[in-house]
């Protein structure tokens, strides 16, 4: 219903305030989460600068793959053990073949043409 971006900081902002103990300070990845009263420095590349930004990325990126191998076998056909929900060739051929699932980010450009295309939504909605 978001975009990935406004998706993005929403998690981790629930993230933050689920964190026990809080956190002083925070050093987060090219943005600042909004709605946090925590110290925080956004750090551009910080994947490439800070030792626990990489870490943190490594272990996020390895609990998504884990989440689309799970996916993949609700919902068959996609190839998400594959592709892990990236804009892949065989993904794009799923979507236009089987239709956008339920885990599929309606502001992605192709599910929100197919959406509209099927009048399933309001065209303002994403725009």
């Amino acid at each position: 219903e978001i975009n990935i971006l406004q998706a993005t900081l929403e998690a981790m902002c629930v993230a933050v305030h689920e964190l026990i103990p809080q956190p002083d300070y925070l050093l987060v990845d090219a943005v600042k989460i909004p709605g946090l009263s925590i110290c925080q420095r956004p750090i551009i590349k910080g994947d490439t600068l800070s030792l626990s930004i990489a870490c943190a990325s490594i272990l996020a990126k390895v609990e998504r793959d884990q989440m689309m191998q799970n996916y993949d076998a609700i919902y068959t056909g996609y190839g998400f053990a594959t592709h892990k929900g990236y804009g892949t060739r065989e993904h794009h051929n799923a979507l236009r073949h089987l239709g956008p699932c339920p885990i599929h980010r309606g502001s992605f450009a192709p599910v929100r043409s197919m959406l509209r295309n099927a009048g399933c939504v309001e065209p303002s909605l994403f725009d």
